[in-house]
């Protein structure tokens, strides 16, 4: 793993796959934009705790921006143009986020990319994320865009079945991770994130995840 993420020191970017990336620090130069944005999404659509249709809280609280957000409940796993708390349509996208995720996603070779939903997600110390593929989006060759903001995670990147051998990708406050076209439908995941304080986000982690569903 140390040779793998040797890069990460020097602000570089590494392969994980023939079209998959961590484009380390990318996130640095917008960093304090993309969270006065997210202050000011959330303030519109606050966090909360969607309930899976087999009725488990997550553990990870999430809002979302853009044309359409992620939704979860006992009807299913979706996406919604309006936010069923306020029945209003998701904020929009604060310049910033649009403008990192086409420069991340063209630096990872995708360019033109207009993702049209983000997923805000908060993890506090403890908090994971299980292996899934991002599988209710029409559109599955355009590339996830995850920001990665505050505390350190491990993020997990799979294969192409659940129980297919995972990397372990450390990933620190700025890092962004690119994957589509043939590595689109890969399995990913988070590890537990640990305790810790960050200058920027305080306890906790916070992750944009771009997608283009439409």
């Amino acid at each position: 793993m140390s040779d793998l993420f040797a890069a990460q020191v020097q602000g570089r970017s590494t392969a994980l796959g023939p079209q998959a990336r961590v484009l380390h620090g990318f996130a640095l130069p917008f960093a304090e934009a993309l969270l006065a944005g997210i202050d000011a999404v959330l303030a519109a659509a606050p966090l909360r705790h969607l309930v899976t249709p087999g009725g488990h809280v997550m553990q990870v609280a999430m809002s979302n921006c853009g044309r359409f957000g992620w939704c979860s409940d006992r009807r299913g796993y979706r996406y919604d143009p309006n936010d069923p708390q306020t029945a209003r349509p998701w904020p929009a996208f604060p310049p910033a986020f649009l403008a990192l995720a086409g420069e991340a996603a063209e630096a990872a070779g995708f360019p033109g990319y207009r993702p049209d939903a983000c997923l805000l997600n908060r993890y506090a110390p403890g908090t994971r994320l299980s292996l899934h593929q991002d599988r209710d989006e029409d559109d599955r060759v355009a590339p996830i865009v995850s920001v990665s903001l505050g505390l350190p995670a491990t993020f997990l990147f799979g294969g192409f079945a659940r129980g297919d051998k995972t990397v372990r990708v450390p990933l620190m406050h700025g890092d962004v991770v690119v994957w589509g076209g043939a590595d689109r439908m890969r399995f990913h995941g988070v590890l537990p994130v640990s305790p810790g304080l960050h200058p920027a986000t305080g306890e906790c982690r916070l992750n944009l995840t771009f997608r283009k569903v439409r």
